[in-house]
């Protein structure tokens, strides 16, 4: 059925102010807007039983996507669960010391640690409470070790099962390793820059607190080391799964939902060999997995009737008209840009399932490319800009947990978020990542 464009892109762009207004004004739940609205203004422009063909393409599409969430949120649920990385953060306590600048450097290797199960919420609540009675104990500020696990966390979050990098994806309909592993290098350089600033706050906290009158006696809790210490060959086996997993997902010599789901039954029969434990442990799990499952799958009908009834490409060549040549040739750059500031403006779901589809398809118009514009996206919202977005609950857990006032913690975190961004961003262009 032939609609004019102009029809389709007002449907379009009715669907996506819809969606961003009930979403953002918390007036019904993201499941229900990604797949009552579209299956709406689809009817409303004309469609019927075409509109189970598209929502039956987007579920498809994203459906790989969805199992690999699943199973990475269960495989580092359990590593966690089984006290895989106590002893690394114990040891990495003790050998900071009390040296102000080691103890910033530690701050931002546990966060990244931590923060590999891709839950900003787990990082925060393992990280701060280890780490604030050092702080406070040698009198240095709790707005740095916000900072530094904001930091931290945040640029870990760009990592291929990381919720903006997964809805990313989904929103394009592309792997996940095709958006992420050209980001590979940028992201490295990313974390590099966090251990830097990690540096230079632990040299300002040095002159602040006169740390060579400072004592070396601190609060370090080894938390279940003594029941783990008989366990150090499920330790090492836990650490090369771990690795290994990430070295094939990398180097694609496996689908990365298909190395989650036998990496997760190894981990669990390893870890927890009774089957009533495997069941507590999935069952911990189960929740946090089935929430985010069912957001992927509403979004896969969401995208589907979008790009199945053809609004997003009427939305974009809608938008090439008001859009400038000299920006619209740059728009991947220009989203790169505006990413981190993005998340004070935009939940992840109302922009990478709302804003980026058309920014993407925008970018085609002008001879650019829907992919890089993704990799931008990711790169900054929602990744190095969570943490201090007012629309994350994550971030208040993060405040609430060191004491440390919102506009405090922005104020002094924000231009550091941002310049980790421009970093990854100037490193993806170098490297043709991203094209200028």
């Amino acid at each position: 059925m032939e609609f004019p464009a102009y029809m389709l892109a007002l449907y379009g762009f009715l669907t996506i102010a819809l969606l961003l207004i009930l979403i953002m004004s918390k007036k019904v739940s993201v499941i229900v807007a990604l797949i009552a609205i579209p299956i709406i203004t689809g009817l409303l422009a004309g469609f019927d039983n075409e509109l189970v063909g598209f929502i039956s393409d987007g579920v498809k599409n994203i459906s790989t996507t969805v199992v690999m969430f699943v199973f990475a949120i269960l495989f580092f649920g359990v590593l966690m669960d089984a006290g895989t990385f106590d002893p690394v953060i114990a040891k990495t306590l003790k050998l900071a010391g009390s040296d102000p600048v080691k103890i910033t450097l530690a701050t931002a290797f546990l966060a990244m640690l931590v923060h590999l199960d891709g839950s900003g919420a787990v990082t925060f609540l393992i990280v701060i409470p280890a780490l604030l009675p050092i702080y406070d104990k040698l009198g240095m500020q709790r707005t740095s070790l916000a900072c530094i696990v904001a930091l931290a966390a945040g640029t870990m979050n760009i990592l291929p099962w990381g919720g903006p990098t997964i809805r990313a994806a989904s929103a394009l309909s592309i792997p996940v390793t095709e958006l992420f592993n050209p980001l590979l290098i940028p992201v490295i350089v990313g974390l590099i820059t966090v251990f830097a600033i990690a540096y230079m706050i632990g040299k300002k906290e040095r002159k602040n607190i006169n740390w060579s009158n400072q004592s070396s006696s601190l609060p370090i809790q080894a938390k279940r080391e003594k029941d783990l210490s008989v366990k150090v060959g499920v330790m090492i086996f836990n650490y090369l799964l771990i690795v290994s997993s990430i070295v094939i997902i990398i180097t694609a010599l496996a689908p990365p939902y298909i190395v989650f789901m036998v990496a997760f039954v190894l981990a669990l029969v390893v870890n927890f060999p009774k089957v009533t434990e495997q069941k507590e442990r999935v069952d911990a799990h189960a929740k946090a997995a089935l929430l985010m499952a069912s957001i992927l799958f509403a979004a896969g009908c969401f995208t589907g009737i979008l790009k199945g009834s053809g609004m997003i490409e009427a939305m974009a060549q809608s938008s090439v008209k008001y859009i400038p040549d000299f920006i619209g040739s740059h728009l991947a750059v220009s989203t790169g840009l505006l990413s981190m500031p993005a998340s004070l403006l935009f939940d992840p779901d109302s922009y990478y399932f709302g804003v980026m589809p058309i920014l993407a398809n925008t970018a085609e118009h002008f001879g650019g490319s829907a992919i890089e514009v993704g990799r931008a996206s990711i790169i900054g919202q929602m990744t190095t800009g969570f943490p201090v977005s007012p629309l994350t609950g994550s971030t208040y857990l993060l405040i609430g947990l060191s004491e440390v006032d919102l506009g405090t913690h922005q104020k002094k975190t924000i231009p550091l978020a941002f310049l980790v961004t421009l970093v990854i961003l100037v490193v993806s262009v170098l490297i043709g990542t991203i094209s200028l």
